[in-house]
């Protein structure tokens, strides 16, 4: 099998690959054409469909598997495949395992490492806090084999427990390079700034925004989540409930980007741009695995730049 990330300009395919959505469209001058993104478990991939009614275009929707025949392209910096031919496939013909992206990382290592970030907090309402949640079985493995996002970055199983680990690490450096911090609030936020995602996204093969997660948010739902729990613990400060709600509603730092809140301590601030560092890194590792070796890249809508790899 050809996996997407090995994928490069002007080879041809004929491989097995997992539909993650499909979208039909007409070009400017009324020609009809369709738009598909394909998946394997490397990541995805953009795919045209220039004429839909031609001869060998079977019919196919959104998580069917489709052998496809086409050739790769290069579109804005990126590979795209222009498909000639497509026909879904039985079960029996492919292995879902090679279908679903997955963290690089050991799972269980990841998840043991932020265990000890919960152990190494001292405060005991914010450890009855982060144990309520993390001690809980079924939160617990939903949280290990959920994505970070659909797309952007950390579109992976584990993607979530990845991009929370990361954060928290850079948290923890913050907090002993600024000692002003208070690093108890600080770990625990960074290890629950994201926990809506569970509820925001759909588990895999779709991973695709749920109806609550469309109307309200990772963030709004996980500020919702940490609140229920300090509802439950007897006695929880006010002052800290509305600094650990504070921090998540503000994660994301601007209005534009989805904050109902901008940072007002020092705490939230550093989520933010811990939290903004690690998806900006991940992003361009993503872009950069599945690009030439060389050479400008072009226009990147979310780096909101040209971007290249740096010269060897």
């Amino acid at each position: 099998m050809k996996y997407i990330d090995s994928l490069r300009e002007g080879e041809g395919i004929n491989d097995i690959y997992l539909v993650r959505s499909k979208r039909s469209d007409v070009t400017k001058t009324g020609k009809p054409y369709e738009k598909v993104v394909l998946s394997d478990k490397t990541g995805s991939i953009d795919a045209m469909i220039w004429d839909p009614n031609s001869a060998g275009i079977d019919d196919f929707d959104a998580n069917d598997y489709v052998c496809v025949n086409a050739v790769v392209n290069s579109y804005q910096g990126a590979c795209q495949l222009n498909i000639k031919r497509v026909r879904k496939c039985s079960e029996g013909e492919y292995d879902p395992a090679d279908y679903l992206p997955v963290s690089q990382n050991n799972i269980e290592d990841m998840w043991t490492e932020l265990m000890g970030f919960i152990d190494s907090v001292s405060n005991t309402f914010l450890k009855d806090l982060l144990k309520a949640f993390f001690e809980d079985d079924g939160f617990a493995e939903k949280f290990k084999r959920s994505s970070a996002a659909k797309a952007v970055h950390h579109g992976f199983v584990g993607g979530l427990l990845e991009h929370t680990l990361s954060v928290t690490r850079l948290c923890d450096y913050f907090s002993r390079a600024y000692p002003m911090l208070h690093r108890d609030l600080l770990i625990s936020v960074a290890i629950l700034h994201d926990i809506g995602k569970i509820k925001e996204l759909s588990d895999f093969p779709q991973n695709d925004y749920t109806d609550e997660g469309q109307l309200l948010g990772h963030i709004v739902m996980g500020a919702h989540m940490a609140m229920e729990k300090m509802d439950a613990i007897e006695g929880f400060p006010k002052k800290l409930y509305s600094e650990v709600t504070h921090c998540i509603l503000a994660h994301h730092g601007e209005y534009e980007y989805g904050s109902p809140k901008k940072p007002a301590i020092m705490e939230a601030v550093a989520l933010h741009y811990a939290d903004n560092t690690d998806a900006k890194m991940e992003t361009m590792k993503e872009i950069f695995s599945s690009a030439p070796n060389d050479g400008w890249l072009g226009y990147n809508r979310l780096m909101d730049s040209n971007i290249r790899k740096t010269s060897d």
